[in-house]
């Protein structure tokens, strides 16, 4: 089995699986959807929610956090992973919004991944979740899984997001994203299901029997 036939059987299951696929994190307009992708990295998307919830209803434009400033902010994320550089990414993307762009989310990667804090995970996540721009986002965990699937050779996040573009047609490319994610949470987890016990690994990999090591992104 090629890794063309891998990736249709992985679009196949997904969709049964996964027809609909609601955004994970919590938001009330593009520029808090960029806040809370900002926030989640190295945080559970829970997390992410739990403490934003108390957070948008009062402040959801960038000229709200540059009012509050950085201190106030930290204090406002204080249960977040690295809260204070968290916090100072938010202050600083929010205060060049309003400078440079007149409070609004810019439409393009070059210009998202220019702000303060934005990778280009993040600003892939803001195209294709906040503007329905065809983007892949790859985080550590599709990482992970696209190289228990074979679909990539899992040298590095970038390889692996020219390899899915090129294994999916443009049009899956913001569903899927999501779809690996919900997936990988509840059926492929990093620490059990090792390659050799889910749907997809089993299917891909129907004689593959010891657990697959896959490289760090």
């Amino acid at each position: 089995m090629n890794e063309v036939q891998r990736a249709k059987i992985v679009l196949k299951i997904l969709n049964k699986i996964y027809p609909t696929t609601p955004i994970p994190l919590k938001h009330r307009n593009i520029f808090t959807l960029l806040i809370s992708v900002l926030l989640s990295a190295q945080c559970t998307d829970v997390n992410v929610n739990n403490v934003t919830k108390n957070i948008y209803p009062k402040y959801n434009k960038p000229e709200h956090f540059v009012k509050l400033g950085r201190k106030k902010i930290e204090k406002l994320i204080r249960s977040i992973g690295i809260f204070r550089i968290k916090a100072k990414s938010v202050y600083n993307l929010s205060k060049t919004l309003v400078d440079k762009y007149n409070g609004k989310v810019p439409r393009t990667f070059e210009e998202l991944e220019e702000l303060p804090g934005v990778g280009h995970k993040t600003a892939s996540v803001v195209m294709s979740q906040g503007f329905g721009y065809p983007a892949f986002p790859i985080d550590t965990h599709i990482h992970r899984l696209a190289q228990r699937w074979g679909l990539t050779s899992g040298k590095n996040v970038i390889k692996t997001e020219e390899d899915l573009k090129r294994l999916f047609p443009k049009k899956y490319w913001n569903k899927l994203h999501l779809q690996i994610i919900y997936y990988g949470r509840e059926f492929c987890k990093a620490r059990e299901c090792y390659g050799i016990s889910c749907k997809i690994c089993t299917s891909c990999y129907p004689k593959r029997k010891k657990p697959i090591k896959t490289k760090k992104a």
